[in-house]
């Protein structure tokens, strides 16, 4: 049960903490900080209950916090902090505040660490991809297959834009989430083995007959130019996904989600019946 404050810990917009809170809704606040914010009750209890990095929970102390969210945060060391109306109206992005947001530690783990990983991984190479719904979806589908993790090449959207984190559903705290420069990258994880699998309306192979079973990592690129050139030249895989309607293409997300799900389901023929699929 909520309980309520009628006395908030924080009160002033000019607070310092309040301004350092507003600054985390720009992308060069978030670089300087290290952190992020989380809105909605939702998106922080996913974190808290996934174990990331919260580094303070502010509540706005009419509505008061969550019984079983603060004893939560409570065993988890985080700190609460309550606040008026006006403040978490300045430090949330959306029209009708839920009343409650969290500050987040970004991950620190280098993408070099996914080299290590002598398993079957399974790893989408985001390349580019700009619309924050699309970088959500994306990040969520590969939840929902058990991918190994999500890498981020340059020139894609902020994964800790409010709209980015508002579409992976919590999903960016369930698997590693990493930048990386994707020419330095890539070659590495040929080098370790894995195999670079992009997609192309050119290619011949369907992506049905690729065995996926193997360490996979694929890679999707930005929604109107695709893969880069110069990302498309590291690929050992050129896969098609096969159309028999008259769509010319899929949406990126939805692309990406096709391919993660064929990798799924080979694996789990795999794993079932012994006999692993290949081309």
């Amino acid at each position: 049960m909520a309980q309520a404050y009628n006395q908030p810990d924080i009160t002033s917009l000019q607070n310092n903490r309040v301004k350092e809170w507003a600054g985390l809704l720009d992308r060069k606040g978030r670089q300087k900080a290290g952190a992020f914010l989380i809105e909605g009750i939702h998106l922080v209890e996913e974190a808290v209950r996934a174990g990331a990095p919260v580094r303070t929970l502010v509540y706005e102390a009419d509505k008061g916090l969550p019984g079983t969210l603060a004893d939560h945060a409570e065993a988890a060391g985080i700190e609460t902090v309550s606040v008026t109306r006006p403040i978490m109206e300045r430090c949330t992005d959306t029209e009708t505040p839920q009343g409650i947001f969290a500050v987040v530690d970004k991950p620190a783990e280098p993408a070099e660490t996914l080299l290590a990983d002598t398993g079957s991984d399974l790893v989408v190479v985001v390349d580019g991809v700009q619309d924050p719904g699309n970088l959500g979806t994306i990040i969520r589908s590969a939840d929902a297959v058990g991918a190994s993790a999500v890498v981020l090449g340059r020139g894609t959207v902020d994964l800790y834009n409010p709209k980015a984190i508002r579409s992976t559903m919590g999903s960016l705290f369930h698997l590693p989430i990493v930048e990386a420069d994707l020419q330095e990258l890539l070659p590495a994880a040929r080098e370790a083995g894995r195999q670079i699998v992009v997609t192309s309306l050119q290619a011949d192979s369907s992506c049905y007959a690729l065995d996926m079973t193997r360490p996979t990592w694929l890679v999707v690129g930005n929604e109107g130019r695709g893969v880069s050139d110069a990302t498309g030249e590291l690929a050992t895989h050129r896969v098609i996904i096969p159309m028999q309607g008259q769509a010319e293409s899929l949406n990126v997300a939805m692309a990406t989600t096709v391919l993660l799900f064929e990798a799924s389901r080979q694996r789990l023929v795999c794993n079932n019946n012994n006999s692993c699929p290949g081309p």
